[in-house]
């Protein structure tokens, strides 16, 4: 039996149409490559659910080990091989301890390397995470030579990405400029050539508080060792100083003239 004209049923239809269009819009903002990046290091921590013994084989395997590299040690059994001598440079990046310290890491990527990600497009961006993880591996390899605790999180790309993403933020339009563009727009503003940015007082103000941040309490990748947990952070300055300097290799926007970078950099702070 047909229901009449006026009854509840027909007036129905129009609730599922305002549903259907609440549900197209954009779950994520984040560009396409951090998106996955992120889901990556959460799949991979999944590894927490592993008996402990098969866990502490993968931080073994993946993790960085400075040992690995001591020559004078010929015989030390260290799971992985000749292999993980290549691989852990940038899979150590990948695990992190716990929660808190994959979130912090996230964290943080959120602003800068979104912006990143949208301004180098996906393959430069993961080929740059992964250029500045090395980057990290090898100061902490420096500064720690007999180290046998291994280092894991992904801090020093995060710094990396940092380290790149200032090269361009306070530019007029940028994504901490006060005269903001859409997020697409100020991830493509034209970069400051380093030797500009380097006499900007915002950027050298962002830099003394990250600095003296990372040296004092220092945040992200540490050992895993509950006896020699620490944080390593001569490997998040790796791989800030090889964002920062190596940033110019991989940025795919136009470069413009010291002096058009000048007037281009100009913003409301500057009258504030």
């Amino acid at each position: 039996m047909d229901s009449p004209p006026n009854s509840p049923q027909d007036s129905q239809p129009a609730v599922p149409d305002a549903a259907g269009e609440a549900s197209r819009e954009p779950i994520l903002t984040l560009p396409v490559a951090l998106t996955a990046y992120i889901v990556l290091l959460a799949v991979i921590h999944l590894r927490v659910l592993l008996p402990p013994e098969l866990e502490n084989w993968t931080i073994d395997v993946f993790g960085f080990i400075p040992k690995r590299y001591d020559a004078s040690l010929l015989n030390l059994q260290i799971p992985g091989g000749a292999g993980a001598k290549v691989w852990t440079f940038v899979t150590y990046s990948l695990l992190h301890a716990n929660l808190t310290h994959l979130g912090f890491n996230v964290l943080w990527l959120l602003p800068f390397g979104s912006a990143l990600a949208r301004r180098f497009g996906a393959v430069r961006f993961f080929v740059f995470m992964a250029v500045t993880a090395a980057a990290g591996a090898l100061a902490h390899l420096v500064t720690h030579e007999h180290a046998v605790a291994p280092m894991i999180g992904a801090s020093a790309s995060v710094s990396g990405a940092m380290a790149a993403a200032i090269r361009f933020a306070f530019v007029r339009g940028s994504f901490l400029s006060f005269s903001r563009s859409d997020a697409d727009t100020a991830a493509k503003v034209p970069a400051l050539p380093l030797s500009r940015a380097l006499r900007d007082g915002r950027v050298l103000g962002f830099l003394a508080v990250w600095f003296g941040v990372n040296i004092i309490f220092g945040v992200g990748a540490i050992g895993v060792d509950a006896e020699t947990t620490s944080v390593a952070w001569q490997a998040h300055i790796g791989g800030f100083f090889a964002g920062l300097l190596l940033f110019a290799l991989f940025d795919p926007v136009p470069r413009v003239r010291s002096d058009a970078a000048d007037a281009s950099s100009q913003d409301v702070s500057d009258r504030i």
